[in-house]
C-alpha cells in the first residue's frame, strides 16, 4: 500500500494507520467505513485517520483500482487531454481508453473512469471516518480544540473529494459521516448538483481552521477560503466568490504564513521552489521515503518525455492550438484572441531530429516555454529540445512535449525516483498546485466583470501579465549549449514580449502601455474573452481547461450560453485535424456532443452496484 509521509501530522499515528488501511478492502461503490473503532479511539487514532485521509489528495494509493495515471487529481486526462491543451501523446492504441476520452467517445464502461470514482470517493470515505471517530474518544487524549481543528480538516478533505466528482459528473452522490452500512443509508443516489453541501463543509472548514500550520502540506484557513471561492465560482454566486476572494488578496497567507504573492512563473512548476508564496494549496509529493516511489506525483508516471529527462512514457503532449495560444501582436503583446489559430507557428512536425530546423521568430508570450518542450528552446537545464527523437509517435502525438511536471537535471537524483520499479525516475517530488495565487486573481477578474468593476478586472488581469513581462522569469539560452548544467546567458530564447490591456500604474516589468485596448473601452465581452484567454494560459497543462469552459458554458448556468463549450473545442478540433503532416488518427472522428460532453459517463459499475439509485448523465447509456 502506499507508505504515509510524516510530514503532515505525527509520526506515532503510522502504527495505527497500517492498522486501520493495509488489509482494507475498498468495495466498489460509494465507500463508507468499517473500520475498528474501538482501538481507534484516541488520538493517535485520530491522527492515524486523518494522515489516511490527506494522503488521497494527490488521488492515488498503492494497490488502488486502476493505474494512478487514471485517477490523479491533477487530472491531466480529464482537465486537460479532454479540452484543448493536449493530446493523449504516445501511440494511438497505447491507453485506448485515454484516447476515447480525448475523443468524446468514452462510454460508461471505460476504464479509467470508474477508478477516478472509487478512488476520490475512498478519500470522502477516509474523511468520514476522521468525523465519525472523534466523538468515540472518550479517554481525555483529544482536548476540546484539537477536536475542532480536525473536525474541520476533514470537512475541508471531503469538500476536496467530492469537488473533485463534482467537477467530471456534476452529479454525485454526497456522502457524509451518517451514511453507514449499519444506518442502512449506503443506496444513495445523485439527483442533485451538491455545490451547496460542498460549500456547507468548506464554510465550516474555515470558520475553525488556523491561518497557519505547522506542516506545510496541511490545510489553512485561507486554503479552505480559496476552494469556497472555486465552489462559489463554479455555482456562479458571483457576489459570495468575490467576497471570498477580496479576503484572500487582501490577507491570505500560506500555512507557513507567507503573504499570497506572484513568484517566477517556473517557480510553481520546481520542486525545489514549490510551497511558495503563489502557493494557495499545493497538493505534496515526497521521494526517496521508502514508498517505492508512491509517494512521488504518481498521477503524472506517464508524462515525460520519451527520451532526455525519463525514458518512458510520451503522453500528455501540448496540442498544436495550445502552443499558438502563445503567440502575440508584435506593437502590443497582447493575445491574438481572435486569430491566434489562423495559423501554427513554426514547429517540426515530420522533421526528423536529424534534420536543420530554426524555430519561430514570431513574438511569443513568455510563458510560452515553461509550458511547452518544442524543438530548439533549451528544455529547464537538460539541454536544447532536439525535436522527434524526444517524442514516443511524433507521427501521431505531434511536435511538443510536457515541461510543467519535469524535474531539473541538476537536481535529478534528490527529486526524483523509479516509480514501483519500472519508470526510472518517474516519480517526482514535483507536487500539484491545486490552487495559485495566479487562480484567485483570475476568478477576481471574472467576479468583477459579472458584478463589479471592469477597471479591478482589468488589474488583476495586468498583475498576472506583469509577472509574465519579468525578462529574469523568462527562458534564457545556455551559456554553452553542449554544457546545459554550466548555466544560462542573459539572452531570451525567444522573441518574448507582454503587454498590458490598458493602462496599468502598477507595472513593474516594462510590459507594452495598450491605452486603447482597455476592457472599460473594449467593452464586457471583450473584458470576458480576455479573462478566459488568460487562464488558458497562464494555467495551460495543469488539469483546469476543462473544467473552465463547463462552468462558463450555459448548460450549467454559465455566462458564455448553451453550446459554448461544444464551439470551443470542435472549432478545436477542426484545426487539428487539419495540421500539415499530422494524421491525427484519434481526433479525425471526434465531435463533442452539446448537451452531452459537457460531463463525462457514471460509470455503469456503480449504477448497477446501487441497483439504479445512481443516474447516467444527459446522452450516455
Amino acid at each position: 500500500m502506499k507508505k504515509f509521509n510524516s510530514k503532515l501530522i505525527v509520526p506515532g499515528a503510522m502504527a495505527v494507520l497500517a492498522l486501520s488501511y493495509s488489509c482494507k478492502d475498498y468495495l466498489n461503490r460509494t465507500p463508507t467505513g468499517s473500520l475498528n473503532t474501538i482501538i481507534l479511539a484516541n488520538k493517535a487514532g485520530v491522527d492515524g485517520l486523518l494522515i489516511g485521509a490527506y494522503s488521497l489528495l494527490d488521488g492515488t494509493y498503492g494497490g488502488q483500482p486502476g493505474n494512478t495515471w487514471m485517477t490523479g487529481t491533477d487530472n491531466w486526462i480529464y482537465g486537460s487531454v479532454a479540452a484543448d491543451d493536449a493530446h493523449k501523446g504516445s501511440t494511438p492504441d497505447d491507453q485506448a481508453d485515454a484516447g476515447k476520452i480525448e475523443a468524446y467517445i468514452a462510454t460508461s464502461g471505460n476504464g479509467y473512469l470508474d477508478p477516478k470514482w472509487r478512488v476520490m470517493f475512498n478519500g470522502v470515505q477516509r474523511a468520514n471516518d476522521v468525523l465519525r471517530e472523534l466523538p468515540l474518544v472518550k479517554d481525555g487524549s483529544v482536548s476540546a480544540a484539537y477536536a475542532k481543528e480536525v473536525t474541520a480538516e476533514a470537512k475541508f478533505l471531503r469538500a476536496f473529494y467530492e469537488f473533485d466528482l463534482a467537477k467530471l459528473w456534476q452529479y454525485v452522490p454526497y456522502a457524509d459521516e451518517t451514511i453507514t452500512y449499519d444506518n442502512g443509508n449506503y443506496n444513495i443516489g445523485n439527483p442533485t448538483q451538491v455545490w451547496d453541501k460542498i460549500e456547507a463543509d468548506l464554510t465550516a472548514a474555515m470558520a475553525d481552521l488556523p491561518a497557519t500550520q505547522a506542516e506545510k502540506g496541511r490545510v489553512n484557513k485561507y486554503a479552505a477560503e480559496a476552494f469556497l471561492a472555486k465552489a462559489y465560482m463554479f455555482d456562479h454566486k458571483y457576489d459570495k466568490a468575490l467576497a471570498a476572494l477580496n479576503d484572500l488578496i487582501a490577507n491570505g497567507v500560506t500555512s507557513s504564513g507567507a503573504k499570497y504573492a506572484l513568484v517566477h512563473y517556473a517557480d510553481n512548476f520546481n520542486a525545489q521552489t514549490k510551497n511558495n508564496s503563489e502557493g494557495v494549496f499545493v497538493i505534496q509529493a515526497s521521494v526517496h521515503d521508502g514508498s517505492n516511489g508512491d509517494n512521488g506525483s504518481s498521477g503524472g508516471t506517464l508524462n515525460f518525455p520519451s527520451a532526455g529527462p525519463a525514458t518512458c512514457c510520451g503522453f500528455f503532449q501540448p496540442s498544436f492550438s495550445f502552443a499558438n495560444a502563445f503567440k502575440v501582436d508584435a506593437t502590443t503583446g497582447l493575445p491574438l484572441l481572435d486569430t491566434y489559430n489562423d495559423s501554427d507557428i513554426k514547429n517540426d512536425q515530420n522533421i526528423a531530429a536529424d534534420k536543420p530546423f530554426t524555430p519561430y521568430t514570431g513574438t511569443l508570450d513568455p510563458r510560452l516555454d515553461w509550458s511547452v518542450g518544442r524543438r530548439g528552446i533549451p528544455y529547464l537545464d537538460w539541454g536544447v529540445m532536439p525535436g522527434a527523437s524526444w517524442a514516443r509517435d511524433q507521427t501521431d502525438g505531434g511536435p511538443y512535449v510536457p515541461i510543467k511536471n519535469t524535474y531539473y537535471q541538476a537536481a535529478q537524483a534528490s527529486t526524483s525516483e523509479t516509480y514501483e520499479g519500472w519508470a526510472p525516475n518517474q516519480s517526482v517530488a514535483n507536487g500539484y498546485n491545486a490552487i495559485r495565487f495566479a487562480d484567485v486573481l483570475l476568478w477576481a477578474a471574472e467576479c468583477e466583470i459579472e458584478i463589479g468593476s471592469l477597471d479591478k478586472a482589468q488589474n488583476y488581469v495586468n498583475m498576472v501579465r506583469d509577472r509574465a513581462a519579468d525578462p529574469t522569469g523568462w527562458v534564457h539560452t545556455y551559456k554553452d549549449d553542449s554544457k546545459p548544467l554550466g548555466g544560462f546567458t542573459d539572452v531570451p530564447a525567444a522573441n518574448y514580449k507582454v503587454g498590458y490591456y490598458g493602462t496599468y500604474a502598477a507595472a513593474a516589468h516594462g510590459g507594452k502601455q495598450n491605452p486603447t485596448m482597455s476592457f472599460a473601452l473594449q467593452g464586457k465581452d471583450f473584458a470576458r474573452k480576455a479573462v478566459q484567454f488568460e487562464r488558458r494560459i497562464e494555467l495551460g497543462m495543469e488539469g483546469h481547461r476543462f473544467f473552465d469552459l463547463q462552468r462558463w458554458d450555459g448548460r450549467f448556468g454559465g455566462p458564455m450560453g448553451a453550446g459554448f463549450m461544444a464551439n470551443v473545442l470542435n472549432s478545436y478540433l477542426n484545426h487539428e485535424i487539419h495540421v500539415p503532416n499530422f494524421p491525427s488518427a484519434l481526433l479525425n472522428s471526434a465531435h463533442f456532443v452539446q448537451g452531452k460532453s459537457e460531463v463525462f459517463p457514471v460509470p455503469i459499475s456503480q449504477i448497477n452496484l446501487t441497483n439504479g439509485a445512481i443516474k447516467q448523465n444527459a446522452g450516455y447509456n
